[in-house]
């Protein structure tokens, strides 16, 4: 275990006005606190904060975030709170530790929900300082270098959460030599048998190529100096897990790899960069499209170096990786190689002064995103920071980096959300293409935008990016909230008018807390959604209203399909049942002497909500509320009803709906379908054939059930079936 004067020597190594006496009282403080605490390894629990600190010691880091190191762990394993570290080490510290505290163990297989909102309050946390990345990636790495002392379970469930989401992130951040480490240690654990294989495997051809790559080394150095550039040449091979991962992705065989051995060209300056790469094309063949130019368009993270690929001595495939010393350092160790922590003031854009691109990014991902719950900020942050990037321009030449498969909404979301709100149509390098294509390295877009544009709820389902999803889906929620609500006010104000009371904004207001909303839009909206009756609202104004519901027979079903009604006093109209000339469904919502029919196409069963849509002239039509038919309807709230089902719970109906069913051409199919829907209590009335491919057909199925609940009942059964492929209920 390191001892106190050693942790002062390692930062006063780098920091020669390191606070002695802040890391002594760190150093003593969380010994005391942790005690008698130990690791599953036997070690006494305090060494692990002390490596911790170790590591960021590494990375050369403030006096602030070593000390919130040591202490990481002392609010969440001991009796320390974050007021007595406030008061002894200062608020600065005291918020890092706070901020590194975790509630309870993070779980990412058996509980996504806790794990989900624990990753949320860390990226938050890292939102607000930087630091907390930092010792939160060093915790990490030390916890899987110690991590064959744990359960064989608890391993699994530990390595794959690092492989999953702490190793991209070290890597989002460009610190690519922990990145390395913590991915290579989660390999070893997760598949320990491909670990060793390919291990070995790289031990033999370094075993067979040592001689090569010493020569290629020195070959590389001789040429580079004959043209006057000083140059460090660095060999290196890939890890086991970046061999593994490309072997995966490409479906190639470990012999076809032609990258395990690369090279480091390291440079005075990016002068020098450009002559290197001269000087490598013209003494060897370079390998079509295998230059990259990570100089003058950096990666996200910050990375910057050239790559190209030549056949060098011995006719090999040799990578070269040229780049400055300065570039190495922040590609090995990302955002740690910036003086991030000294940063005290805010650029007036926003960002902050010293910022790396990579954190200033990642900030503004976290805030687009914060509005989303837990499970989908895990979702959309691990879609908009742990893919590879393609890099496309706007006409202005701006650059705008996205993740590989985006399209050309996630592009217009990147540059603005109100240009994503308004997209139509896109220009990708001057031709005109559909905004769902995806986009490639290079691409110039244009967007064309019409103001009367409301993106469909439909694109959440294309893109790709989390800032794109979340903004797509704040403005569905507003278009929905903009159409219900206008609806759902018209008809509070009807039912107002035939209570014969007046309808006052201030006293629904003061009624809110009966109708267990918090804004008079959300009640607008819950009535125009069907999921509050309009008498409940005058009820919560005015105690005494009573509502008069009336019924009587219904006459028999016309040769039209329409049903004539009797005139009621009040909000009852009644519908005849199925079969049932002189009894009656009745629906809640209308008045007068009305014909009302049900959507010819897959109808309306009790349980869902329901639409009345007044046709002037013709009657009433009822849909489900999810019927596509109703979007006809947007523009015209003045022909939507409120209507509800009004069911005699002791009285049982079959009603009519209709599904689809695509299932396997084979002897058999049509007599499981039908013994299934018997089985379950469904009745088949009518089924016909749809054309379909020879392997699978249609059948349309007039169907009768019971509810809602009894129709979803069949739809599972079925569903279950092998023969069937797809069930889908017919909606008009």
């Amino acid at each position: 275990m390191m001892r106190q004067y050693e942790l002062v020597d390692r930062v006063r190594q780098y920091n020669p006005n390191a606070d002695e006496d802040l890391l002594n009282r760190a150093y003593v403080y969380a010994m005391k606190a942790h005690g008698a605490q130990k690791r599953a390894s036997g070690d006494p629990f305090f060494s692990h904060p002390l490596e911790v600190a170790a590591i960021l010691t590494d990375l050369k880091l403030d006096d602030a975030t070593i000390v919130a190191a040591v202490l990481h762990d002392t609010i969440e394993d001991t009796a320390a709170t974050r007021e007595e570290i406030d008061n002894v080490f200062g608020k600065e510290i005291g918020a890092l530790v706070e901020g590194l505290t975790k509630l309870k163990k993070l779980d990412l297989v058996t509980k996504p929900a806790q794990q989900a909102e624990n990753f949320r309050k860390l990226l938050l946390a890292i939102a607000d300082d930087v630091r907390v990345l930092l010792v939160k990636l060093a915790d990490r790495l030390h916890n899987m270098r110690t991590l064959n002392f744990m359960p064989a379970e608890k391993r699994a469930r530990i390595a794959q959460e690092t492989l999953d989401i702490y190793g991209p992130l070290a890597g989002r951040m460009g610190m690519q030599g922990l990145r390395g480490e913590l991915e290579e240690l989660s390999f070893r654990h997760l598949m320990p048998e491909a670990h060793a294989m390919i291990l070995a495997r790289l031990e033999e051809l370094k075993a067979k190529n040592g001689a090569i790559i010493a020569r290629i080394e020195k070959e590389l150095t001789d040429q580079f100096a004959k043209r006057g550039i000083k140059v460090l040449v660095k060999g290196r091979q890939k890890q086991a897990y970046s061999v593994w991962r490309k072997m995966e992705r490409r479906s190639i065989a470990f012999e076809q790899l032609s990258d395990i051995y690369g090279f480091r060209i390291i440079v005075d300056s990016v002068e020098d960069c450009y002559a290197a790469v001269g000087v490598a094309h013209t003494t060897w063949p370079s390998v079509p499209g295998r230059f990259k130019d990570y100089i003058s368009t950096p990666k996200q993270n910050d990375y910057r170096s050239i790559h190209t690929t030549v056949i060098g001595p011995g006719s090999q495939r040799v990578e070269l990786q040229i780049r400055t010393q300065e570039m190495h350092e922040i590609a090995e160790y990302g955002i740690a190689a910036h003086a991030l922590y000294k940063d005290v003031a805010g650029a007036p854009d926003g960002s902050r002064t010293g910022e790396s691109r990579a954190y200033r990014g990642l900030r503004r991902t976290i805030e687009a995103l914060s509005g989303d719950d837990s499970e989908k900020f895990l979702e959309h942050t691990k879609l908009e920071l742990f893919q590879d990037q393609v890099f496309c321009f706007t006409p202005k030449g701006r650059l705008i980096a996205l993740p590989r498969g985006a399209t050309a909404i996630d592009f217009a979301y990147a540059v603005h959300t109100d240009v994503g709100n308004s997209a139509v149509g896109a220009k990708i390098n001057g031709r005109i293409a559909p905004l769902i294509s995806e986009l490639h390295n290079g691409d110039e877009v244009v967007i064309a935008r019409s103001d009367t544009q409301t993106p469909p709820a439909a694109w959440e389902s294309v893109v790709v990016t989390g800032r794109a999803r979340a903004a797509i889906r704040r403005a569905t929620r507003e278009a929905v909230k903009a159409q219900y609500g206008g609806l759902g006010r018209q008809i509070i104000e009807r039912a107002f008018k035939r209570a014969g009371r007046s309808f006052v904004e201030d006293k629904l207001k003061a009624a809110l807390p009966r109708l267990a909303r918090a804004s008079l839009d959300d009640v607008f909206v819950a009535v125009g959604r069907g999921e509050m009756f309009s008498g409940d609202v005058v009820r919560a104004i005015h105690p005494d209203f009573k509502e008069e519901r009336a019924s009587g027979p219904a006459p028999a079903k016309s040769e039209s399909g329409w049903f004539g009604l009797n005139k009621v006093a009040n909000l009852i109209f009644k519908v005849p049942g199925p079969g049932d000339a002189e009894g009656s469904i009745p629906i809640r919502g209308a008045r007068g002497d009305l014909p009302v029919r049900f959507a010819p196409k897959g109808g309306a069963v009790p349980g869902e909500r329901i639409i009345g849509i007044m046709t002037p002239g013709e009657g009433i039509t009822i849909y489900p509320i999810h019927s596509p038919a109703l979007t006809a309807f947007d523009d015209r709230p003045e022909l939507w009803l409120d209507v509800r089902w009004d069911i005699d719970n002791a009285r049982k109906e079959l009603y009519p709906t209709q599904i689809v069913v695509t299932a396997l051409n084979e002897p058999g199919a049509l007599g499981i379908v039908a013994t299934t829907i018997g089985e379950t209590g469904g009745n088949i009335d009518n089924i016909a054939f749809v054309p379909h491919a020879t392997d699978f057909r249609e059948m349309l199925i007039d169907l009768e059930v019971w509810d809602i609940k009894h129709l979803n009942a069949i739809l599972s059964q079925l569903r279950a079936k092998s023969v069937v492929s797809k069930v889908e209920r017919v909606s008009e």
